[in-house]
């Protein structure tokens, strides 16, 4: 069962999200809406959905890597603020700009569970693949 973390500091868009991945038939490991929650539940996490800007200032950039390089966690951002990304976060997958629909957040949901499985999958079309590789499978 594949379990999902969502770091966000917006309690309504957090509990949204964290009840479409149960309905979805994923295990929500918990809310994070700064740093040192996040890396608190990174070992219980399989894929992050993380938006940047947090309780704690723009945390969300250095908690994605960590997630990703030190945890093995598969990384979406979701961001009001995409163009703070640059070219992207190394070991991420993309970044979806906020605001997000019940159906593109599940579409996301599906693919970033895909891409942790090594399964084919369309990237939704607002997503924002940062991998070249993985851009070019896209088109």
């Amino acid at each position: 069962m594949t379990r999902i973390l969502v770091v966000e500091d917006e309690i309504f868009v957090a509990t949204e999200i964290e009840h479409v991945v149960e309905e979805m038939g994923f295990t929500p490991v918990g809310i994070a809406s700064d740093k040192r929650s996040a890396l608190a539940l990174a070992s219980q996490a399989d894929v992050a959905l993380v938006d940047i800007n947090l309780h704690d200032g723009p945390t969300g950039i250095g908690i994605g890597r960590i997630l990703a390089e030190t945890h093995g966690v598969t990384v979406v951002y979701m961001t009001a603020n995409p163009s703070q990304l640059g070219d992207g976060v190394p070991g991420t997958v993309g970044v979806l700009p906020k605001p997000v629909g019940d159906k593109e957040l599940r579409a996301v949901v599906a693919y970033a569970v895909a891409h942790r499985e090594a399964a084919e999958a369309t990237p939704p079309q607002r997503l924002q693949l940062f991998n070249s590789s993985l851009r070019e499978k896209a088109s």
